[in-house]
């Protein structure tokens, strides 16, 4: 038998949701400072390697989050392990689809914004550790 609760809080209160916030707001403060130091391509790269790492993070908190409650403790862990295998998928097709079908795109920026993005996903425990549970 598997006891699944749906999570009935709203998405914004979701324990990732602060992680999401700061790469979704790192990205696009990043995008604008490359696009108005060193040109649109250069914004748009940026904006295009934090998008390719926060979309499949989304993704990834939604899968894990979705269930709560210790009867769903199964499920949560099955969530964790496809949620993970769905971002890797992700990410990969996301940087295919950039990587052919953007021209010109400054190659080099899409991958160290995508890192520092990323950087912030990786220390998520400090971030979401500095707000309040709700």
């Amino acid at each position: 038998m598997d006891a699944r609760t749906p999570n009935r809080t709203p998405f914004h209160r979701w324990p990732g949701f602060p992680v999401l916030k700061w790469q979704a707001l790192l990205t696009i403060g990043i995008a604008l400072a490359l696009w108005l130091f060193q040109g649109p391509v250069a914004g748009y790269s940026g904006l295009l390697g934090g998008l390719i790492a926060l979309v499949p993070n989304a993704y990834f908190v939604f899968r894990v989050f979705r269930y709560s409650g210790a009867r769903s403790t199964r499920a949560i862990v099955s969530e964790m392990f496809s949620g993970e295998a769905g971002k890797l998928i992700l990410t990969a097709a996301l940087f295919v689809l950039v990587l052919m079908s953007i021209d010109p795109l400054g190659v080099e920026l899409l991958f160290a914004v995508y890192l520092v993005i990323l950087a912030v996903g990786a220390s998520a425990l400090l971030i979401v550790s500095r707000f309040p549970k709700y």
